[in-house]
């Protein structure tokens, strides 16, 4: 019988993190669910996946800024089940940041969180992706091309973590691939006035929002069906991008 690929997910508890944790679940992967502080949701996450496939489930917690902690953390991933395939990273903060405004600690929880921590997990999880013959799948930005006004630290995170995925595509061959998604609307930030949500929907080319399956089905696709991809990133936008 062959065992169940490993899927760590970063800030797995809500949002298109939870989604895609359901749609590998349903694949057949064992999830291990990374949070932070979100424990009660995390918790519930996966009792309800656990009660669809018995122990198929395990939670790790981490603050991604702390460096020292990410090899314990991918230690931890890899222990349940002896093996680790995929490393996603889906954890971000986001929020504005308006230039003449900005902090040093803004620098250093958006760069952190969207681009440091990215690169320290996918350097401790390399090993045991080499022998899995494994992939990270990096969750990026529409915006890493286009900076978003009133965002450019997360702006500038999201088109590192992008270069990232090019660079560590080239540091990690043949044995890992390393590819990106780029979302566009999936789901919007919070608040956000109706007036600005249907501005960026008449941008898109399909007229419409898209959902957190549309990710989660773009991950999974990099997961099974894509070994001869790596370095490359997949927009799921609704052609918003490509609208001048």
């Amino acid at each position: 019988m062959t065992q169940a690929k490993v899927v760590l997910i970063t800030g797995a508890a809500h949002r298109i993190g939870a989604h895609t944790a359901r749609t590998l679940h349903a694949a057949g992967m064992n999830i291990v669910l990374h949070y932070r502080s979100s424990r009660a949701a995390a918790q519930q996450l996966q009792q309800e996946l656990n009660a669809l496939r018995a122990d198929s489930v395990l939670l790790v917690q981490a603050d991604l800024h702390s460096p020292a902690a990410l090899p314990a953390l991918i230690q931890e991933a890899h222990g349940k089940w002896q093996r680790l395939d995929v490393l996603i990273n889906n954890a971000s903060s986001f929020y504005a940041t308006a230039t003449g405004g900005v902090t040093e600690e803004d620098w250093d929880d958006l760069i952190g969180t969207n681009l440091k921590a990215p690169f320290f997990l996918s350097q401790a999880a390399a090993p045991m992706l080499q022998l899995s013959k494994g992939c990270i799948i990096n969750i990026v930005d529409i915006h890493a091309e286009r900076p978003l006004k009133n965002y450019p630290v997360y702006s500038i995170a999201k088109a590192g973590l992008v270069m990232l995925t090019k660079a560590l595509a080239g540091e990690l061959g043949p044995n890992i691939r390393v590819n990106a998604v780029a979302p566009g609307a999936i789901l919007w930030p919070e608040p956000m006035d109706e007036v600005t949500k249907q501005r960026i929907l008449s941008r898109t080319f399909l007229k419409r929002k898209g959902e957190p399956a549309d990710i989660a089905r773009t991950i999974l696709f990099l997961i099974n069906d894509a070994p001869y991809m790596t370095g490359q990133v997949l927009v799921v936008d609704g052609g918003r991008s490509l609208n001048s």
